[in-house]
């Protein structure tokens, strides 16, 4: 493993950086739009923003590559990115976070297929999917380190924000210092949704309401935390545990992805994340109950992103995963736009523990959704279905591009080695 991180650390570092501001950033528009007075529903459309400049950064970031080329277009979307934070605390109007949050989103989008290029290309055959699970991991521990960061400043003033731009800047150097020139970035046009519902009804759907979860945990849970009074300390762990709990569930869920049926394991990890949201809805605001919660909540949602991935390559070729891929990416972001918004409105008229209330049934109806698709198609077997493989729902569509195939080719490297005399 040291040997794999030996050409990829600097790559590594860079993208725990970019985590860090970012994550501070999620979290400080909770905070700050309190302090500003902006309503759940005024912050639930900013949260909103975020991922539909992610949406439309995803597809328009390779044609700006193929133009421009990698470092060109990495640099540009820094510079903007660490110019959107620092404006936060000198126009604070919802419209004008709004418009910000899209664009940091384009951003983010950008950076993420731009550096994923590179260390997609720094990486072989063999340390591939060791380099994606360091890079996972890089990226969780920078979300949940920004948390950290934000109990140093006062959420009030302009202080939290300039650090997070001034970690965004910081990021660029390691990654343009360490990277080589790679081909222009390419990714796969994503399969059209109706062909995906066709091959994995499961998938599409589950990735879809899944998307609407990861968008209301990561942009509404700093929001609930002010609502109902948390200190910032106390709102920064809470986020910390959302992604702290995937850190721990990953492994787990994905050994047991390669020993049973999924439709199975997406039904117990959906049902554990709405019994975690029933303990939050019902606990009246008691601290560690809230923790643990979020610890459970959080925990189940990036496994079963990985595990719609996975479940959804079990029905097609090799040639038809990229695209794919880049439908459920697609499919996975129209659900982020959407949940915060619900939530948001929920928030505004039932109070802010409505964020359980919402977070829980979206859960269940996955759980439900799971429990119907094991009466209408037979179960895969394991032998036959491909390698799960832990990506991250903020994972551009380069690196589950990558992943899909990877997982397929390492799955029938498998086959063929049990076959062999």
């Amino acid at each position: 493993m040291i040997q794999v991180l030996s050409g990829v650390w600097a790559l590594l570092i860079g993208i725990v950086f970019i985590m860090l501001g970012n994550g501070m950033h999620f979290t400080l528009i909770g905070l700050r739009g309190d302090i500003e007075g902006f309503s759940a529903s005024a912050l639930a459309v900013v949260t909103s923003g975020y991922f539909m400049g992610f949406l439309s950064g995803a597809r328009l970031t390779p044609l700006l590559i193929q133009r421009v080329g990698h470092v060109r277009v990495f640099a540009a979307l820094g510079s903007f990115m660490s110019a959107g934070l620092l404006s936060f605390p000198l126009l604070a109007e919802p419209w004008a976070w709004t418009v910000l949050r899209v664009l940091i989103g384009f951003c983010m989008s950008g950076i993420y297929v731009t550096a994923e290029s590179w260390l997609n290309n720094a990486a072989t055959n063999e340390t591939r999917g060791k380099v994606l699970a360091a890079y996972m991991i890089a990226q969780t521990l920078g979300i949940i380190g920004a948390q950290g960061l934000l109990t140093l400043g006062d959420a009030g003033t302009s202080v939290l924000f300039i650090g997070a731009s001034i970690l965004v800047s910081v990021s660029f150097a390691p990654i343009l210092l360490s990277a080589t020139p790679v081909p222009a970035a390419e990714v796969t046009r994503p399969m059209p949704l109706r062909d995906l519902f066709a091959g994995s009804p499961l998938g599409t759907v589950g990735i879809f309401l899944l998307g609407s979860v990861y968008a209301t945990q990561s942009g509404m849970g700093a929001v609930f935390g002010t609502q109902i009074g948390m200190t910032t300390a106390e709102i920064a762990l809470f986020v910390a545990m959302l992604f702290a709990g995937a850190l721990a569930l990953q492994y787990p869920v994905g050994w047991l992805s390669d020993r049973m049926d999924r439709r199975k394991l997406i039904f117990g990890a959906a049902t554990l994340g709405a019994t975690s949201c029933a303990v939050g809805w019902m606990t009246g605001g008691g601290l560690w109950a809230l923790m643990a919660a979020a610890f459970f909540a959080g925990g189940v949602t990036t496994p079963l992103y990985a595990l719609f991935l996975a479940y959804t390559n079990d029905f097609l070729s090799a040639e038809d995963m990229p695209a794919a891929s880049g439908g459920l990416v697609f499919t996975f972001g129209l659900g982020a736009i959407v949940g915060p918004m619900i939530t948001g409105w929920a928030m505004q008229g039932l109070g802010p523990f409505a964020f359980w209330l919402v977070l829980g049934t979206t859960f269940a109806a996955i759980a439900l959704y799971a429990l119907y698709r094991m009466t209408q198609r037979a179960i895969v077997p394991v032998d036959e279905t491909e390698s799960y493989v832990g990506v991250l729902p903020t994972a551009s569509p380069v690196t589950v591009e990558v992943a899909g195939v990877w997982a397929a080719e390492q799955a029938e490297a498998e086959r063929e080695a049990e076959e062999a005399p």
